[in-house]
């Protein structure tokens, strides 16, 4: 055998296993890579060195995509919804689709997006203390399409939870792929949160209170620039798009008597008490479908399905976010019997869907019972003492505050919400009386938050010291199903 010719078996260059010219140019094609990914890696390199300048430009970025996702959000559930809830749409719907639609969408979660069941809150705090600020891209996906299709569906879970989570992974992807520190990355996810509830609320100073008060915990965090830029960026994008058309149109209001601010004391009691109702409830129904065999936690969101659809069928106001109804109520609409009605059952048919692991939040939940719980109490009030109360769509607005405050224990947040959606002061103080009853109510007889409550029961202690921006402990039993948020 000639020492030139290849081993026997092994085809030469000229029988085609890989021509010489191919061969001659592989160098030519790795200096080619070589020379595309210097510049991206000098790149990447200076964005590390200029961090501060990098974070307030992302801050913009981070608001402009997330009032996008939030304005496809809005749009994508309610075209969803009409498509599957026409007008004068038979009763048989109302049973059926949030049953088939937690069944789907429950193996969904279970199968592909473990991560993206829930409210989106305490997983977005869980990412931030616990796990390094790292959301992962499917998880954002996944929560953004299957809370849209749950929604749709019928079920009154809300959504402006599940925007915070997706705001934050959005900037949590942002900061990871631009190579920032993990510092950085951390501090990107109260940023997103702010753009989030900025335009699923229209309250872009609220959402700033928000993300201070309830993500981060503390009012004086370093990121207090980013989160304003975010959230007036993210606002400006919801009102390019969609107007600046308030979630609630409600009339103003005035205090006809003093003696009003002991009806709205009442109404932060009741408020308070609902308050604690809602949370314990949700909290031991969710512990009991924690302790069922993992294998059936895909099916598990189908019993949420099924109450919804049994209550729908006999009150159809129970289905979906309602937020409708809710200005019916706050524009004096609704009669007292249904008002207080929605309020018991609603608050079953959103605990037990929360509880069975279906993708949503407890935001507009929260102010639907408010609503109703305030109008109840005015319209009685009204009844009782019709020359020296306002029209029970006043107590019906600051029952929402009421309800948000006892339940999300975020009062500030609560006080200032009411404002930027009514735009009037005469609000402030009676809203502030009844936010400081239910708060101090709901924090005696339940005294860990619901927030924090919700993501001890999935392994992960969030922060309770003076500064949350201490190293958390983190703990996970591995006998319990994996926390809701990566």
């Amino acid at each position: 055998m000639n020492g030139l010719n290849p081993p026997e078996g092994v085809p030469s260059s000229a029988e085609g296993m890989l021509p010489a010219k191919s061969i001659a140019e592989i160098p030519t094609a790795v200096s080619t890579l070589s020379w595309l990914r210097t510049p991206l890696q000098l790149a990447r390199k200076k964005l590390q060195q200029r961090e501060d300048q990098v974070f307030l430009a992302l801050a913009l970025v981070i608001g402009a995509l997330t009032g996008l996702a939030v304005v496809a959000f809005i749009l994508l559930t309610e075209r969803m919804g009409m498509r599957i809830y026409p007008p004068g749409s038979a009763a048989w719907r109302r049973v059926s689709f949030p049953i088939a639609g937690s069944l789907i969408i429950g193996y969904l979660l279970y199968r592909y997006f473990p991560y993206a069941r829930g409210s989106g809150v305490p997983q977005t705090k869980a990412a931030l203390y616990a796990q390094e600020g790292r959301i992962l891209l499917r998880t954002v996906l996944g929560k953004f399409f299957c809370t849209s299709a749950t929604l749709a569906s019928g079920i009154p879970l809300g959504r402006e939870g599940p925007s915070v989570q997706v705001g934050a992974g959005i900037a949590s992807v942002l900061g990871r792929r631009l190579g920032l520190s993990q510092e950085k990355v951390k501090a990107l996810i109260p940023v997103g949160a702010a753009a989030a509830i900025a335009a699923a609320f229209n309250t872009p100073l609220a959402a700033v209170l928000f993300a201070l008060e309830e993500i981060v915990g503390d009012l004086h965090a370093p990121v207090l620039g980013s989160v304003v830029l975010a959230s007036a960026t993210s606002w400006s994008v919801l009102r390019l798009l969609l107007g600046n058309n308030p979630l609630f149109k409600v009339p103003q209001y005035q205090l006809v008597h003093p003696a009003e601010f002991a009806i709205y004391a009442v109404l932060g009691v009741t408020g308070g008490l609902v308050s604690v109702a809602f949370t314990k409830f949700l909290l031991a129904m969710r512990a009991r479908f924690l302790r069922l065999p993992k294998k059936t936690a895909w099916l598990q969101p189908a019993v949420g399905g099924l109450v919804v659809g049994l209550l729908g069928w006999a009150v159809p106001q129970v289905l979906g976010v309602g937020y409708g109804y809710v200005g019916d109520a706050l524009n004096g609409k609704m009669a007292l019997e249904l008002m207080a009605l929605l309020v018991v059952l609603k608050l079953i048919a959103v605990t037990t869907s929360y509880a069975s692991g279906n993708a949503g939040g407890i935001f507009g939940p929260a102010l639907f019972i408010g609503a109703m719980l305030g109008g109840s109490v005015g319209t009685l009030a009204h009844r009782l003492f019709p020359d020296y109360t306002a029209s029970p769509g006043a107590y019906a607005l600051v029952g929402m505050g009421t309800a948000f405050a006892g339940i999300v224990r975020a009062p500030m947040t609560s006080v200032l919400m009411i404002f930027e959606m009514t735009q009037d002061y005469a609000v402030i103080v009676p809203l502030m009386i009844s936010n400081l009853v239910s708060l101090f109510i709901s924090s005696r007889l339940q005294r860990t938050p619901i927030y924090e409550a919700l993501a001890i029961q999935d392994g992960v202690h969030l922060p309770s010291a003076e500064s949350p921006w201490e190293i958390l402990l983190y703990v996970r039993n591995p006998c319990q199903r994996n926390p809701a948020g990566a």
